[in-house]
């Protein structure tokens, strides 16, 4: 029994050895850890200067007719007064124009159909800050029952392109 008390009091060889040994592990792995940390990999970053501006030049006229105005004889005390009144059969239209040709049309998710009354206005591109800008497609209730949609578009006259605005019928 004392042996035995004696054995557990004293350790034995081998694990003096891992007790002494076990700073010098952990400080020469800490090492290998750091050592391997401190290479950086050659950069594959190739730099290059910008490239130039774009050499067409794009040239844009919109235009905008306002709905026409007429005046409307108003008799008052007596006396005939002229009020302007606007008409509302010519509505107000604008024109674009430009030299660049319009992107290929976007791919649509088209999402559920909100009521059967509901039509589905397909996206289009638009020209806005001089530049092409994606109109997403929406569901769209019509004015009335047995209105249809025309699709906005952009036709080509000569070397330019011409926005006609999409509109229900």
């Amino acid at each position: 029994m004392k042996k035995t008390l004696l054995n557990f009091l004293l350790p034995s060889a081998s694990a003096r050895a891992v007790r002494q040994f076990t700073p010098v592990l952990a400080c020469c792995g800490a090492l290998g850890l750091l050592a391997g940390c401190s290479s950086e990999p050659d950069s594959h970053v190739v730099s290059a200067p910008p490239p130039p501006a774009p050499t067409s030049v794009v040239m844009t006229t919109t235009t905008t007719t306002a709905p026409a105005t007429a005046a409307t004889p108003v008799i008052i005390d007596g006396n005939t007064a002229y009020v302007p009144t606007s008409s509302a059969a010519t509505p107000v239209v604008s024109t674009t124009v430009v030299t660049q040709a319009p992107p290929a049309p976007q791919q649509e998710v088209v999402m559920a159909q909100p009521s059967p009354q509901h039509v589905w206005i397909a996206g289009y591109w638009t020209w806005r800050n001089d530049q092409y800008q994606w109109m997403a497609g929406h569901w769209e209730l019509p004015p009335r029952p047995d209105s249809t949609w025309t699709a906005p578009r952009w036709e080509q006259e000569g070397n330019s392109y011409r926005f006609y605005e999409g509109y229900w019928d």
